[in-house]
């Protein structure tokens, strides 16, 4: 079968460091070829390669072909696809009407509109007459998602790369992508699968290449290599002596099954803590909020309370309006009504009206913590200027308490001393929540800051964030996810969303294994039951 794309013997080296070395492939017209491995083993700088994009000051060497045509990019972050100054139906259009240019003046808008809606929808977004209207600020990661994959699909591409297109779903909009890049392959398109869910690996890719350290450790049809998973799952060759334990894998069998109690992660509350002073206070209280996009509501709640050593997991599909209370709550989304109160005292809608204290006090990390650093300022420095900024610290205690935190969490001086781009994504999120805390939060707001990220990097961030409330005192925690594996590891109780209305809200334990919500209900089964 002819190739589509082949890469071979490509080594790409930057300021010393080989990010990949000595990668070959071969992919396939209408095959899906999997990169596995954990973060920073180089999946994401060999499927650049393959659309001729390079990290700035890279040596390249070997050879990058594409005889098939053409390739489109899902990227993992897609809000760094999208122009935010443009309405979603622009951005589409503008591509669509390069596709129908051969037809008759006459009938070229309407063709391109219907192309845009056709694509959307193959993308799963419902509604996307609403979704065309709206700037990409307006959507959710996961809506962002699936618009990129739209402009893949009105590109025509020959081969379309995929990375980590499933982060950030929920477990059913997750099968409905899977669906869609196998009915992508069966239409003769080659996909290049950049992922560390290997739910979605065993379920999509019929070639499988393992990486570790920028290099190949195995390869091979997928139905050779499954019967080992346990190399896959953290791209390592065993040990001479054996397997090692390894950390559970992440998917639907960690999931408790809605119709019967599981035995579940022990979460950390009040009753953890009661030793520690201010142990179970009410940090932050949220009253009626109802959050707009312009005219349209998209979010209503009801009472919400966070108290002092509380993780509270939000939880519902792409879209449920998740991230929109979570920037509700930062003080970055200002079209909302109703009471939010930090310590019993207001807390001005937008950011721009709260004081250093206030600002200082609710920390995000957003989810693509790529976009949330300067590209052109090393790390470290970025991470020392929110204690000089909120805190007034002195910019040499700054410094010093920034690599204290950034080793805490993991990372090396020599690391963070990089610019963002030469930093894996679970790099830079430990970065980012070292950033946060700097600033010594009272409410510390996590944007599924575990998704894209392999098993053995979000294990370890969610056990930083375990340890961060119990050892930090007066800390709380606010953790929006789709994954109710995420929510049950680390949340004493949990909210969720449907339609922007939250439906459900109690102690993580009994949602997780009594639900009473029809929703919840659903959203349990759905999890268990996708592989």
């Amino acid at each position: 079968m002819n190739a589509v794309a082949e890469i071979r013997d490509l080594r790409v080296e930057v300021d010393g460091r080989a990010l990949v070395d000595g990668v070959s492939l071969r992919v396939t017209a209408g095959k899906v070829t999997a990169l596995v491995g954990a973060s920073g083993s180089g999946k994401t700088t060999t499927g650049l390669a393959l659309l001729g994009e390079y990290p700035a000051g890279a040596r390249v060497t070997g050879e990058v072909r594409l005889p098939g045509g053409p390739a489109g990019y899902v990227p993992q972050h897609p809000g760094t696809a999208l122009n935010p100054a443009r309405r979603v139906g622009a951005l589409l259009r503008d591509i669509a009407r390069t596709r129908v240019r051969a037809l008759p003046r006459r009938e070229r808008r309407a063709a391109a509109h219907q192309r845009v809606l056709r694509a959307l929808s193959l993308a799963q977004l419902p509604d996307p007459e609403a979704v065309l209207r709206r700037y990409p600020h307006q959507l959710s990661g996961g809506q962002q998602q699936r618009v990129v994959l739209a402009q893949a699909l009105l590109l025509g591409a020959r081969l379309v790369v995929a990375d980590e297109p499933t982060t950030g779903q929920d477990a059913l909009t997750k099968q409905r992508i899977v669906d869609r890049f196998a009915a992508v392959a069966r239409q003769g398109i080659a996909v290049v699968l950049l992922s560390h869910d290997l739910d979605v690996v065993r379920a999509l890719a019929d070639e499988v290449l393992v990486l570790r350290d920028g290099r190949v450790v195995e390869s091979g049809p997928v139905d050779r290599l499954w019967p080992a998973p346990r190399r896959l799952r953290t791209a390592e060759p065993p040990a001479a002596d054996g397997p090692a334990e390894l950390p559970a894998a992440d998917g639907p069998a960690e999931l408790p099954a809605a119709d019967g109690p599981a035995e579940l992660p022990a979460v950390h509350g009040p009753a953890d803590r009661t030793g520690l002073p201010g142990a179970g206070r009410e940090v932050l209280r949220v009253g009626g909020l109802t959050a707009r996009h312009g005219r349209t509501t998209v979010l209503r709640t009801s009472a919400l309370t966070l108290r002092a050593g509380e993780c509270l997991a939000v939880v519902g599909r792409s879209g449920s309006g998740k991230t929109t209370l979570a920037r509700c709550l930062a003080g970055l989304h200002r079209g909302h009504d109703g009471e939010l109160l930090l310590d019993g005292a207001p807390l001005p809608r937008s950011l721009r009206d709260r004081t250093r204290a206030q600002l200082a006090a609710v920390q995000y990390v957003f989810q693509d913590a790529r976009a949330a650093f300067d590209e052109h300022r090393p790390v470290l420095a970025q991470v020392a200027r929110t204690a000089v900024r909120l805190r007034g610290a002195a910019e040499a205690d700054a410094l010093a308490e920034a690599v204290s935190t950034v080793t805490g969490l993991g990372l090396t001086e020599r690391q963070v001393r990089r610019r963002p781009a030469q930093l894996s994504g679970g790099e830079l999120q430990r970065a980012a929540l070292a950033r946060a805390l700097l600033a010594r939060p009272r409410v510390l707001i996590c944007d599924e800051i575990t998704s894209g990220l392999d098993a053995v990097t979000r294990r370890g961030i969610l056990d930083t964030l375990s340890g961060l409330l119990r050892d930090r005192r007066g800390l709380s925690l606010v953790l929006i996810t789709h994954d109710l594996g995420t929510a049950a590891a680390l949340a004493t109780r949990i909210a969720v969303l449907d339609g922007g209305e939250v439906v459900e809200e109690g102690p993580a334990r009994r949602v997780l294994t009594s639900p009473e919500h029809p929703f919840t209900v659903s959203l349990l089964e759905t999890s268990t039951r996708v592989t």
